[in-house]
């Protein structure tokens, strides 16, 4: 009989100090489409990937006090960079380019960091 594996990331779940403000956050300045039981559903378009991965504990990738990090695909880092900047919202000023895409980091309302991904064209 064969081995049974998960299929892909089902959801990611986020404890908030103060959830309904957080999901106004998300909503607002993510456009992070939020329904009446409180969150959000995103369907993937044919040939995208959604990555997932286990970092070293000491790892600088992301905050030490934070244990998970969420990657959000963006059409155009730049713009949502820019937007997020007009916006008064903290963003790190580096990008980092690869053959996987362009990354660029920011801080929600709660000061959790985000990174947002341009997939290579």
């Amino acid at each position: 009989m064969a081995r049974e594996k998960v299929l892909g990331l089902g959801g990611v779940f986020i404890r908030a100090k103060n959830a309904e403000a957080l999901r106004k956050w998300y909503y607002r300045h993510l456009g992070v489409d939020i329904t009446e039981w409180g969150g959000s559903t995103t369907v993937h378009a044919q040939n995208e990937e959604t990555y997932w991965s286990v970092f070293e504990e000491k790892s600088e990738y992301m905050p030490l006090r934070q244990r998970t990090m969420i990657n959000w695909r963006v059409a155009n880092l730049d713009r949502m960079l820019d937007q997020l900047r007009a916006a008064d919202i903290r963003v790190e000023d580096r990008i980092e380019a690869s053959e996987q895409g362009r990354f660029g980091w920011g801080y929600d309302l709660e000061g959790n960091k985000f990174e947002l991904w341009e997939p290579p064209q």
